[in-house]
């Protein structure tokens, strides 16, 4: 894979297997994995160490931008809620938008503060200082799974998905 094509983001947006879901039928979405990001753990093993459920996303920029990306993610987010999303209520289930790379964090800060409600917005916007794969029975649990529980309403769940 050749990095200067494609990118690497994280979206943290309460319950990971909904989010997983929306955002691997997205445009421009190359892959998407289930995960924990910025815990103190190198493992799922063990007691809650901080992190938030998220989802990593491979995406080609020549397809879809960054900001059409956090125009999709605020499309299945509270962004005023702390720490809940839907019926999910705990810090792992707060918003936040992870890299590893600074570009992505400040066009993430310059979208929010763009937008008129950015004032009343609680997204996290923070660089990616650990991240570790969820378990193999929650990488596309609603693939896999279509009746288990989802915060996103089916409609908008599979707005994108051809």
């Amino acid at each position: 894979m050749d990095t200067k094509e494609y990118n690497t983001i994280y979206f943290a947006g309460g319950c990971l297997w909904g989010v997983q879901e929306f955002l691997k039928h997205l445009p421009g979405v190359i892959s998407t994995e289930a995960g924990r990001a910025n815990g103190t753990s190198k493992t799922t093993e063990g007691e809650y160490d901080g992190y938030a459920e998220c989802v990593k996303v491979i995406f080609d920029l020549k397809v879809v931008s960054l900001n059409k990306l956090y125009d999709y993610f605020f499309e299945i987010i509270d962004p005023y809620s702390i720490n809940k999303q839907g019926d999910d209520v705990g810090p792992k289930y707060r918003t936040a938008i992870y890299s590893k790379n600074q570009s992505h964090l400040d066009a993430a800060s310059n979208y929010i503060n763009k937008r008129s409600d950015a004032d009343k917005i609680v997204v996290g916007v923070e660089l990616l200082t650990n991240y570790v794969p969820s378990d193999p029975e929650h990488q596309d649990r609603l693939t896999n799974h279509p009746d288990d529980y989802c915060h996103i309403p089916l409609e908008l769940l599979h707005k994108y998905k051809s």
